[in-house]
């Protein structure tokens, strides 16, 4: 089972507020802990000393701690990719290398004497993750995440997306991306525009981003960029993702009908598996309600995205879901009940025949 993570940057807030972010975030069953360690400008003493403060917090917590690191700060402080004891006494559960080595030193941190992870970044598209594999690293140890893009219209393409995370797939390895709050104000940098990993979530409700990295099936664990989130996004992305089935939102029509609505809303869709190029089909409330009327109503032309059910002049079909995928001519016998969010559209392209999934009413 993935996890759901947070992120924390000690040096931009107060230990108060973080400690209060990661009640929040621990009650609502997230695991993972993002923070950076990328340039300690100020007093180094007083910057580890809050950044430990947060990590033994969290560890009490029972959460996982992964400090993002780039090499200019191994020198820094001292230490070396082949002694890890500083992360180890700090607590951390991991070490992300925010810039890497050849591949052999990745291999050989992975087999570190005390079980810390390297995560390593998958974004790069390069064959980066097959050279450190080519170095037979623990792969225990060795996990994958996404960057994420605080400058807008940087982000991942989901082409390339895909193209990256595939290459951790392949090796079985555990693997990470980050979403975007609309609540959060601030990351590791003075200027943020959010921070995500693909692009095209910039402006989505968190659930949303998690609905489509789950439906993609290539990402294991999803971590919030930005701090902080509201309780209102962490609730809602825990249910997105530990969810059984996905939920996609639907706007209602005006006039739908009580029989229509527990059509869609109270029942466990599963999508047709001989599937056509015109509907997604949901067969079952055909069976469920087929002594409810279903009178002709709304019976407009078919957009892609309307939620359709066949009425009571559609014969045996008299009762049936469906989703429209393009549009279509609507000869009075299909009453519109409903479309998709707009911002939800696009994970039609990403339900699968045979799959299941709820529709739940937009607010």
């Amino acid at each position: 089972m993935g996890k759901l993570g947070i992120s924390i940057y000690p040096e931009r807030s107060t230990f108060e507020k973080d400690r209060a972010y990661l009640d929040l975030a621990y009650k609502y069953g997230f695991k993972r802990v993002f923070t950076s360690l990328l340039q300690i400008t100020d007093d180094k003493e007083k910057v580890l000393a809050d950044f430990q403060q947060v990590v033994t917090y969290a560890n009490q917590l029972g959460m996982e701690v992964m400090v993002d690191i780039n090499p200019a700060l191994f020198e820094q402080l001292g230490i070396s990719y082949d002694d890890l004891s500083f992360f180890h006494k700090m607590g951390a559960y991991g070490v992300r290398l925010d810039l890497g080595f050849t591949g052999k030193e990745e291999a050989d941190m992975t087999r570190n004497p005390y079980g810390i992870k390297i995560e390593i970044n998958m974004s790069t598209g390069t064959s980066y993750v097959d050279n450190i594999m080519a170095y037979s690293p623990n792969t225990e140890n060795l996990l994958g995440s996404h960057n994420f893009y605080p400058h807008r219209y940087t982000g991942l393409s989901y082409d390339h997306f895909v193209f990256c995370s595939k290459k951790f797939r392949h090796y079985n390895l555990n693997t990470m991306a980050f979403v975007n709050s609309q609540a959060a104000t601030f990351g590791p940098w003075p200027t943020q525009d959010g921070l995500c990993s693909l692009e095209d979530h910039r402006e989505l409700e968190l659930a949303t981003q998690v609905k489509h990295l789950l439906l993609t099936g290539l990402i294991d664990d999803i971590s919030i960029g930005n701090a902080y989130a509201s309780q209102a996004e962490l609730k809602a992305m825990a249910e997105a993702f530990f969810a059984d089935f996905p939920a996609i939102k639907v706007d209602v029509e005006a006039d739908i009908t009580e029989d229509e609505r527990i059509a869609l809303f109270d029942n466990l869709h599963s999508y047709r598996g001989d599937r056509s190029d015109y509907m997604l089909r949901s067969t079952m409330t055909r069976v469920y309600y087929k002594d409810r009327p279903f009178p002709a109503h709304n019976t407009r032309e078919i957009v892609k995205g309307d939620v359709l059910i066949d009425n009571q002049d559609y014969g045996q079909y008299k009762g049936e879901t469906q989703i429209a995928l393009q549009p279509m001519h609507n000869d009075g016998r299909v009453n519109v009940v409903g479309r998709i969010a707009p911002d939800e559209l696009f994970l039609l392209d990403f339900l699968k025949p045979w799959s299941s999934f709820k529709l739940i009413e937009n607010n």
